[in-house]
């Protein structure tokens, strides 16, 4: 399989905790640490041809995924800001992913998913 169809794999696998849909399955979330883990550090069934966090992200960006970036909105009051910004640090190990041929209501245009 190409990368674009094992990553839908695993996405559709109930294997993994670490990589999942997000966005009504247009994009594609990623916590950091446990995928580095949980998919990246298996011995002997590797998933990809990587152990490394940074070729993954490689990977991604040479089919064409983008990374959705995340904004909060703050609060003026220092109690709700501290809350908001604690859980906004443990947010920030979610990646996020996006490619308009892969989505997962539409699985035929993950044919058109091509390598740049």
């Amino acid at each position: 399989l190409c990368f674009p169809q094992k990553l839908w794999k695993m996405l559709e696998s109930s294997k993994f905790q670490s990589i999942w849909w997000s966005e009504g399955g247009k994009c594609v979330a990623i916590y950091k640490d446990l995928f580095e883990v949980e998919v990246l550090g298996r011995e002997g069934q590797q998933v990809f041809h990587t152990q490394k966090m940074k070729s993954f992200i490689r990977q991604l960006n040479l089919y064409g995924f983008t990374k959705v970036q995340r904004d909060f909105q703050r609060s003026a009051s220092l109690p709700e800001f501290l809350s908001e910004e604690a859980a906004a640090s443990a947010h920030s190990q979610i990646l996020y992913y996006y490619n308009p041929s892969f989505n997962r209501a539409h699985p035929w245009l993950l044919a058109t998913c091509k390598r740049r």
